[in-house]
């Protein structure tokens, strides 16, 4: 189990050199955009206009913070994005261009290379505390809003986009919310 501060994440350009990504977490460490097995990140979006392309990548994107965005993905209807949306899952290498509702965003992206990683995010909002069930392989758990507490004996605390890496075969965590939160939990899954 290891917390990854907000304040140590990596901002890099992005691909298409049209704004910076945070990235969160890559897996293997410091693999670069061509060669990842899957990564985390956050982007600011400042404009309407196209994606970057990953060949060979999956995608789930969930806006943080903004108005929204829609997102057309080629052979795909268009998809309107909130914070309230569920997270939204595509092939990275489809042409793909976003228009902004109101103004900026900022988005949580979830990427995973075909044939090697698949994965799942789920947002949670919580008042109560809960049990967070871990899959086989890595597990992330991004506190969005509020904080997050992991009692034990040495307990963990999350802040507003601190994020906690568990390794493959964690067993189930509880989490208490300080007093609600909002997290996104993100399970890599080695493809089959």
């Amino acid at each position: 189990m290891r917390i990854l501060r907000a304040t140590d994440y990596r901002v890099m350009p992005w691909k298409n050199g049209g704004g910076t990504t945070t990235e969160i977490a890559v897996s293997p460490d410091c693999a670069g955009l061509d060669d990842f097995d899957w990564r985390v990140s956050m982007a600011r979006v400042q404009s309407s206009g196209p994606f970057s392309s990953f060949a060979g990548i999956d995608r789930t994107l969930s806006v943080l913070e903004g108005e929204g965005i829609v997102l057309d993905v080629a052979g795909q209807p268009p998809e309107r994005m909130t914070a309230a949306s569920k997270p939204f899952s595509f092939p990275a290498d489809q042409p793909t261009s976003a228009a902004l509702i109101d103004g900026p965003i900022t988005d949580l992206n979830v990427m995973t290379r075909r044939g090697r990683m698949l994965h799942q995010v789920e947002r949670l909002a919580i008042s109560m505390p809960v049990e967070i069930p871990t899959e086989a392989g890595p597990t992330l758990i991004l506190c969005h809003r509020g904080n997050a507490i992991f009692p034990g004996a040495a307990p963990m605390r999350l802040g507003p986009l601190d994020t906690l890496l568990l390794g493959p075969d964690a067993s189930a965590l509880r989490v208490q919310p300080a007093p609600d939160a909002t997290l996104f939990v993100i399970r890599m899954i080695a493809a089959a």
